[in-house]
């Protein structure tokens, strides 16, 4: 069963995420409204994948997922974001993300996303590209 922590500071996201991911037979084992909270769960409860907004409160997502890599540079942080953010995917990819998933997003997305990284296969997905 893979462990999740949803990192998003929207209550209605981490909800439809933590649905989603339950209905996979996922384990939602924990949640955080901005990049720091998301930043000391991660450090507690080691999950096999985060996800991870970028435009958040306290600290954004791409501060968070450098904080997480330094931490775990084995980690896989999926950067989860609205379009028109294409600079912030770019350096999130630098920055070590696993890969991007657009909002709004259809569950198969999601759903296809984690068989690829149980597999160990990259997803990355900008806007107009598919993931190989």
């Amino acid at each position: 069963m893979v462990k999740i922590l949803i990192v998003d500071d929207t209550t209605f996201m981490r909800y439809n995420l933590a649905n989603i991911f339950k209905g996979m037979g996922c384990e939602v084992a924990g949640e955080a409204a901005n990049g720091q909270e998301g930043v000391e769960l991660y450090k507690k409860i080691k999950p096999d994948l985060v996800t991870m907004d970028i435009t958040m409160p306290v600290m954004d997502g791409l501060q968070a997922l450098k904080a997480i890599k330094q931490h775990d540079p084995g980690a896989r942080v999926v950067m989860v974001s609205s379009m028109g953010q294409r600079e912030f995917v770019l350096e999130s990819i630098k920055s070590g993300a696993a890969g991007f998933i657009v909002k709004p997003f259809h569950p198969d997305k999601i759903k296809n996303m984690i068989e690829r990284l149980e597999k160990g296969l990259p997803e990355i997905s900008l806007p107009g590209t598919q993931a190989n």
